[in-house]
C-alpha cells in the first residue's frame, strides 16, 4: 500500500556538546576519534559540526561555518579527499582536503544534491540531484581533484503520487562492475536507472528495475558477497530483495514492509546499510521513528528481527560503528544523534537520546 507523506524539508542543525551516553571502559580505550555531522542551514544550523568522542562520549565542536547544506558526502580511501554536497536549488558539491581545507568547488548540475559515490578505483564521482531528477559524473585524477566537465544525466518518469511524483527525482547513486556501470535510484520515476559509462565519455542509461507504481524508491543497498541487493521505498514503506543480473539489471526476490504489523501511522523508510558480515540489514522508518533489522540468510534472503526505538524524531541517516558495536541515528526533526549499542547477534540496544544537533542529517567518519 502506497503511503503519502509531505514533502521533505531541506534543513539545518546547531551544534551543541552533550555527550552520547556510551560504555566508559571502551571510551577510555578510544577517545579522540572524530567524526562529521552535516547540516541544513535553514533551520538556523551553524555548518558542518566536527564530533569528537572524549571520556564522557561523543560532543559536538565548533562549527565549519562555511560549509552548509551538507546533506550528504563521501570520502576517498586513497586520498582522504572528501566531496561534501551543498543542497540548495544551484546545488554544488565543495572539495575538502583531510583537514577539512577547502580545495576546490563545482556545480552538480541539478537541484538538492542529496546522495554521492564514488568508483572503486576513485576515478570517478557521481551526484544525485533530487529536484531536478538529475546526476552529475565527474571524472578525477589521482590527487582526487576534478578533471574537466561534469556530464549531466536527466532522468525521465513520474508516478502516481502528484504530489511526490510529478516527476523524476534521483536520491541514490552507486557505482558497480569496474565502475563501468552506474545505477541511480528515483523516488519520482518509481525506477533504478542503469548508466552504462564509455571510455569516450558516453553513457547509454536504462531501466535496471521498476517499482510498483507509488512505491517511492529510496536507497539502495549492497550485499557484501552476494548477488543481492535491497532496495528500500520511501513512499510504500517496503525493502525489497533484489537480484543482480549480469547484464546490470535486477528482478525481485521478494518483498517486505519495512513497518511492524498493527501500524496504521504515517511513515517514510529512509536509509538502509548492510552489514560488514553480510548477516544484518538496518534501515530507519521516519514517522514510525525506528531501525528496522532484518537477518539476512545465506541465500540474501531476509527474515524480520526488530524494529529498536531510534532514540528521537524522524531517523534519516545512521552511520553503523561495528568495530565500537554502536550505530549512531541522525534524527533530523528532534535534533539528536542517538547511540544505540549492537549486539553480539545484531540487534541494537536501548537509545541514548545523546548529542543534541537539531536537524542533523548526516554523519560520516
Amino acid at each position: 500500500m502506497t503511503i503519502s507523506v509531505p514533502p521533505l524539508t531541506r534543513r539545518a542543525l546547531v551544534g551543541a556538546a552533550v555527550a552520547v551516553g556510551t560504555c566508559p571502559t571502551t571510551l577510555l580505550a578510544r577517545t579522540g576519534e572524530r567524526l562529521i555531522a552535516g547540516t541544513y542551514a535553514n533551520e538556523k544550523g551553524p555548518g558542518l559540526v566536527p564530533l569528537t568522542r572524549g571520556p564522557a562520549g561523543w560532543q559536538a565542536g565548533a562549527a565549519h561555518a562555511e560549509i552548509r547544506n551538507a546533506s550528504f558526502g563521501v570520502r576517498s580511501a586513497t586520498t582522504g579527499v572528501r566531496y561534501l554536497l551543498d543542497e540548495q536549488t544551484q546545488g554544488s558539491v565543495g572539495i575538502y582536503s583531510a583537514g577539512l581545507a577547502k580545495l576546490g568547488a563545482a556545480s552538480t548540475l541539478g537541484a538538492d544534491p542529496c546522495h554521492a559515490a564514488l568508483s572503486a578505483d576513485g576515478r570517478r564521482l557521481a551526484i544525485a540531484n533530487y529536484s531536478s531528477g538529475s546526476v552529475a559524473l565527474f571524472d578525477l585524477d589521482r590527487t582526487g581533484r576534478l578533471v574537466g566537465e561534469a556530464r549531466r544525466i536527466q532522468h525521465e518518469g513520474s508516478g502516481p503520487n502528484r504530489e511526490r511524483q510529478a516527476g523524476p527525482h534521483a536520491h541514490w547513486v552507486g557505482f558497480a562492475g569496474n565502475g563501468d556501470r552506474l545505477h541511480s535510484v528515483d523516488l519520482g520515476a518509481d525506477a533504478v536507472f542503469l548508466h552504462r559509462l564509455g571510455t569516450a565519455g558516453t553513457v547509454d542509461t536504462s531501466i535496471a528495475y521498476r517499482t510498483e507504481p507509488g512505491a517511492g524508491p529510496r536507497h539502495l543497498a549492497r550485499h557484501p558477497r552476494l548477488p543481492i541487493a535491497y532496495l528500500v521505498t520511501e513512499l510504500a514503506n517496503t525493502v525489497t530483495v533484489l537480484r543482480a543480473l549480469p547484464d546490470g539489471r535486477f528482478t525481485a526476490v521478494a518483498t517486505l514492509s519495512t513497518l511492524p504489523k498493527g501500524f496504521t501511522g504515517t511513515s517514510a523508510a529512509a536509509h538502509i546499510a548492510v552489514n560488514a558480515a553480510g548477516t544484518r540489514l538496518y534501515l530507519s522508518n521516519r514517522g514510525h521513528d525506528s531501525i528496522a533489522v532484518f537477518a539476512i540468510q545465506p541465500d540474501g534472503g531476509l527474515t524480520p528481527l526488530q524494529h529498536a526505538g531510534c532514540g528521537g524524531h524522524w531517523p534519516r541517516l545512521f552511520l553503523l560503528r561495528e568495530g565500537d558495536r554502536e550505530m549512531l541515528v541522525a534524527n533530523e526533526r528532534s535534533g539528536n544523534i542517538a547511540r544505540l549499542a549492537i549486539g553480539a547477534d545484531g540487534r541494537l540496544g536501548t537509545a541514548a537520546k545523546g548529542v543534541a544537533l537539531p536537524g542533523v542529517v548526516f554523519l560520516s567518519a
